[in-house]
């Protein structure tokens, strides 16, 4: 309650939370509002936006409609932004918690594998990984999350390392508890609120990293993606630069709201705010 508290007295974090909410909206409502398919021929192409009531956001250089694709765009971003999330965080909070209690010759070993990861930019990996396993949108999905969680698993070690030698774990062993007992049940609740905070970063840049995969033409071309509005609208871009600009803006209130949502979420669940 007292967290809530905190996270409303943020006018961005609230702001944040109410960008992110339409956002939902949108994609739960693209199916009511649009029922036929947004990759459809709807119209003649590269109507402007509200120069006609039935396309109220325009028509593409094909004839689609980009007001649906923009609703059915949300679908897919919440998607492969949350998905990715979920996989990035779940293998960096793995790796974090085993290499920060165990140390020694496990934290090398686990360290040196995040290194190597971490070797490359996330782009460029995720550029390899679309090339070897195909631009399927379960594949970019995954992509995306295998190549983002480093920087969760480091968070994570951090946490376990400073947590490892407190009291109420020095208790858990001395009353002979086993050590996934210790990692999971004791320090990994005490060490969740950054990593948390920070999946807020990671479902932004996964948004971002889909996008620019799309806008390559990288991406899975069968589905309505802001990336892929994007890049089909890169051919027309000195005359007709709403194609691009429309799905440009939705990308940037995404990313924008999810990174707001985290900045609340870090004043409210920080533990030096509490006495605010």
């Amino acid at each position: 309650m007292d967290a809530m508290k905190r996270y409303l007295r943020s006018p961005a974090a609230v702001i944040g939370l109410i960008l992110l909410l339409f956002v939902i909206a949108m994609a739960i409502s693209a199916g009511l509002l649009y029922p036929r398919d947004p990759l459809a021929l709807a119209g003649r192409p590269l109507i402007w936006p509200f120069s006609n009531p039935r396309f109220l956001l325009g028509t593409d250089n094909s004839g689609r409609d980009i007001a649906a694709q923009i609703f059915y765009g949300a679908r897919i971003s919440l998607l492969i932004g949350g998905v990715a999330t979920a996989i990035a965080i779940v293998i960096g909070i793995l790796v974090g918690a085993f290499s920060g209690y165990y140390g020694g010759w496990v934290d090398n070993v686990l360290m040196r594998i995040t290194e190597a990861f971490q070797t490359l930019p996330n782009f460029v990996l995720l550029l390899v990984l679309v090339a070897v396993f195909g631009s399927t949108l379960t594949t970019v999905t995954i992509a995306v999350g295998v190549v983002s969680w480093p920087a969760p698993a480091r968070l994570t070690r951090a946490e376990f390392l400073s947590l490892r030698n407190r009291e109420f774990v020095q208790a858990g062993k001395t009353l002979g508890m086993k050590d996934i007992h210790l990692i999971l049940g004791e320090i990994l609740p005490n060490a969740l609120p950054p990593v948390i905070v920070y999946a807020s970063v990671v479902m932004a840049v996964a948004i971002l990293l889909e996008s620019a995969l799309a806008f390559l033409r990288l991406s899975d071309p069968n589905v309505a993606s802001w990336g892929n509005l994007i890049g089909l609208g890169r051919d027309v871009l000195r005359v007709q630069w709403y194609v691009s600009a429309i799905p440009g803006i939705a990308i940037l209130a995404t990313v924008l709201a999810v990174s707001l949502v985290g900045q609340g979420l870090n004043d409210a669940l920080n533990p030096r705010l509490k006495g605010r």
